[in-house]
């Protein structure tokens, strides 16, 4: 059984930057697609960004693209989401997620469909 874990959420002004965090255990991740989602109050959760299984690949969702950066760290099983230019409407619980793994490195899910592991998300409040 695969676990994920974020945490890095708080509090920030807009214009404020925001690291988070996905501390995965339980199994390896390391030939696994991962993402990041978010869902705002009264929203559908929907797609951020997402990272080849080796990192060279990355895909963002038009909203972020240019302030947000996915990377990972295989050798410590780690995810990581940097955000940077905050604005209120990124305001959300923001969501780790990886795929079963054993993908081509140009494999870039972007539905929640194609992810088999979720974390318990962390919150991310951006006040104008």
């Amino acid at each position: 059984q695969g676990q994920l874990v974020e945490s890095g959420g708080g509090l920030v002004q807009a214009g404020g930057s925001l690291r988070l965090s996905c501390a995965a255990s339980g199994r390896s991740f390391s030939t696994s697609a991962m993402g990041w989602f978010r869902q705002a109050t009264g929203k559908e959760r929907e797609f951020v960004a997402a990272i080849s299984w080796s990192g060279t690949n990355t895909y963002y969702s038009d909203s972020v693209k240019g302030r947000f950066t996915i990377s990972r760290d295989n050798a410590a099983n780690m995810v990581y989401l940097q955000m940077n230019d905050l604005k209120p409407e990124d305001t959300a619980i923001y969501y780790c997620a990886a795929n079963r793994g054993g993908s081509r490195d140009w494999y870039l899910p972007r539905h929640r469909a194609e992810y088999a592991y979720w974390g318990q998300g962390t919150q991310v409040t951006v006040s104008s």
